[in-house]
């Protein structure tokens, strides 16, 4: 269905806000900016912030739901033939190959690590996400597998599948926050996510392979 004009600049709106804001962050520092900064250099009112943003780590974490729902879309998306945890490979590596900014690898990302290793909300935010984001796959997991809810194994195939992507995320990171260049840091990678599946069991990467349509 088409977006109509009004959801079209509600999400302008919202989008321009959380680019302001971002901006901010990164000059002055996640705790030194208000809402109130937001809201006047956005030339809205402190109310239209709070109405898309709930609270100020949202400004900031605004791409937080495609993180959340990334691994299980990935693993409902996995070929037949294909297990979730070798669906999870295949697009993380892609993703690195492409050099993607989704991956953080992108000029700039060192200031939006340091920005959150400055700010204990952010750090603490970014906890809960990752926590989200290993929930939904087991969620998913068990869907996919039609697991009991007292089978244990989708929540240990997700705790995984999630180390991997979070491994990859801090050997990323510490990287760039070097100020270096991304493609680089991507051929590098490569080989590091190549050291990752190694170390994963075949039980892990076997679970819940697709049949055939």
């Amino acid at each position: 269905m088409a977006e109509g004009l009004r959801e079209r600049k509600k999400r302008e709106t919202r989008q321009r806000i959380s680019d302001i804001a971002t901006g901010l962050f990164l000059e002055r520092g996640f705790m030194a900016v208000t809402i109130a900064d937001v809201a006047e250099a956005a030339d809205v009112s402190v109310n239209t912030v709070y109405n898309y943003f709930p609270a100020k780590e949202d400004l900031f974490f605004d791409r937080s739901q495609g993180v959340v729902d990334r691994l299980s879309r990935w693993v409902r998306g996995r070929d037949a033939g294909e297990s979730a945890t070798r669906a999870v490979l295949r697009e993380l590596r892609a993703e690195i190959e492409a050099v993607s900014p989704r991956m953080g690898l992108i000029e700039g990302y060192d200031r939006f690590m340091r920005c959150i290793e400055e700010a204990p909300p952010l750090r603490s935010r970014l906890w809960s996400i990752q926590q989200e984001l290993q929930g939904n796959l087991e969620t998913t997991l068990r869907e996919e597998t039609g697991a009991t809810a007292g089978d244990p194994l989708p929540g240990l195939i997700a705790g995984q599948i999630c180390w991997v992507h979070g491994t990859l995320f801090v050997a990323i990171g510490r990287e760039m926050v070097k100020g270096r260049n991304p493609g680089e840091v991507s051929r590098e990678m490569l080989v590091v996510l190549d050291d990752v599946e190694e170390l994963l069991s075949e039980k892990v990467l076997n679970y819940a392979v697709r049949g055939a349509p």
